[in-house]
């Protein structure tokens, strides 16, 4: 990609913009119900099986957390694998009629989120976007009539939007069908991308409008077009919808409200213009798409050393987690360059903290530096430099001494995969014995 171009505020807007809808995306404690946009089973987040080795590491968020990273996820959000439908319409108003096709603007989209979630998950998620209507949806009011705007979760302008939206679709639509919806809103209404970002996701919410006898609980809302003015649109516009989906199945902002970045561009949650990325490893064990013989519990005092395999490959080890308490941890994954992660310029062992008592929008996850006032390694538009070279090398060591904790990359194989050591001084509380490693080393 070229380097930046002169529209460099381009990411503060963005953060400052989404900071102001955290409220919107927060889980409001609910039940699932019997309909399916409200997570019909247990799959996915839900199903993950609590081993006795990994317990210590299934932190927990308080119940007032807004969509915390703990476990388990929430009741009420869709499911996370499997086959998930996602009805997907494109909306416009008297005032703004869409532009071109209904499909066209489909097509910004698809299929490049399903191949996003197919890559992410390892196959376990076969998303389906799903078109019972092909043209535009014509809503009854002017777009400047609903007053939307970055508010509480359906306040009165989202409330009637959305049962207009139903009430336009329900002849040609069974939203019971449905896991989660999405709605492509011609991108003509409302301001541009560059001025103030209008996406936004309301997600595990029972007290959304009612379509078919089951709440919409879990909608993304899409707007104008993710433009940064690098020219590389055509091949990044589409991540927004990935991100907010990622909120319909459970997962937190990793942006701070302040406007800083304390992940970078190491999970969609966190950055989503510019070059493709992935998710971090712990969301995808979350998510239920890291079965428990990919990850390992580092809990026991001493020392004991992992094998890690890059985190874009399906086989070998992918987590190891370090508890410090039942509400954070240290997690460790090998990031490099493939499948969503194409702008990884420095491989390495990401460390980053967990913490399952840190609301979303407020920086619930951190990743250290390796390399800290380096300035990075990327040139690639919106990608947030200085954490790019943040993964930490053979021979380089993380430490956290008044935890007693100390992590050494040992060594990197022709194989691709890294041999790290933990060491602890004292056990994670609550453990007599540490969880046997994935994939261990041979000394």
């Amino acid at each position: 990609m070229q380097p930046q171009s002169p529209r460099r505020p381009i990411r503060p807007r963005r953060v400052a913009a989404l900071a102001s809808v955290t409220v919107l995306t927060f889980a409001v404690s609910t039940s699932a119900g019997s309909g399916q946009l409200t997570a019909r089973t247990t799959a996915g987040p839900n199903g993950l099986i609590r081993t006795a080795a990994l317990a210590p590491c299934m932190i927990q968020g308080a119940s007032e957390v807004q969509m915390t990273e703990g476990f388990p996820t929430s009741t009420g959000y869709s499911r996370s694998t499997g086959t998930v439908h996602a009805l997907t319409l494109m909306v416009d108003f008297p005032d703004t009629p869409g532009e071109g096709k209904a499909m066209d603007r489909f097509h910004e989209f698809f299929p490049k989120t399903q191949e996003w979630f197919a890559k992410a998950s390892y196959g376990r998620l076969d998303y389906r976007a799903e078109t019972p209507i092909t043209s535009w949806l014509r809503m009854p009011k002017p777009f400047k009539d609903y007053g939307i705007e970055r508010g509480a979760p359906f306040d009165p302008g989202y409330r009637q939007l959305v049962r207009d939206i139903v009430s336009a679709a329900d002849p040609d639509v069974d939203f019971r069908s449905y896991d989660l919806l999405n709605v492509l809103v011609t991108p003509n209404a409302g301001p541009s991308a560059l001025d103030t970002v209008l996406s936004v996701t309301f997600a595990g919410n029972g007290e959304a409008p009612v379509a078919d006898g089951t709440p919409v609980a879990n909608a993304s809302f899409v707007y104008s077009r993710q433009d940064d003015g690098s020219g590389a649109y055509q091949d990044t516009g589409y991540r927004v919808l990935p991100h907010e989906n990622g909120h319909t199945f459970g997962l937190p902002d990793l942006y701070t409200q302040e406007g800083g970045s304390a992940v970078g561009h190491w999970d969609i949650m966190s950055e989503d213009w510019g070059a493709n990325n992935d998710l971090l490893g712990w969301h995808k064990w979350k998510l239920g798409w890291l079965p428990a013989s990919q990850v390992s519990c580092a809990t026991a005092a001493g020392s004991a050393d992992y094998t890690l395999s890059p985190l874009s490959q399906k086989s070998g080890g992918k987590l190891v987690m370090v508890p410090l308490d039942n509400r954070t941890a240290y997690v460790l994954e090998l990031r490099t360059q493939g499948g969503n992660d194409e702008a990884v310029c420095k491989p390495g062992i990401l460390v980053y903290k967990v913490d399952a008592s840190v609301d979303t929008g407020r920086g619930p996850i951190t990743v250290y530096d390796a390399h800290r006032d380096s300035g990075g390694c990327t040139h690639s538009p919106n990608v947030h430099a200085e954490l790019s070279d943040a993964p930490f090398s053979p021979g380089e060591t993380f430490k956290d001494p008044p935890s007693g904790i100390t992590i050494h990359v040992v060594s990197a194989g022709l194989d691709g995969k890294y041999r790290i050591r933990v060491t602890r001084t004292h056990a994670a509380k609550g453990t007599t014995a540490a969880a046997g490693p994935v994939l261990p080393s041979h000394r």
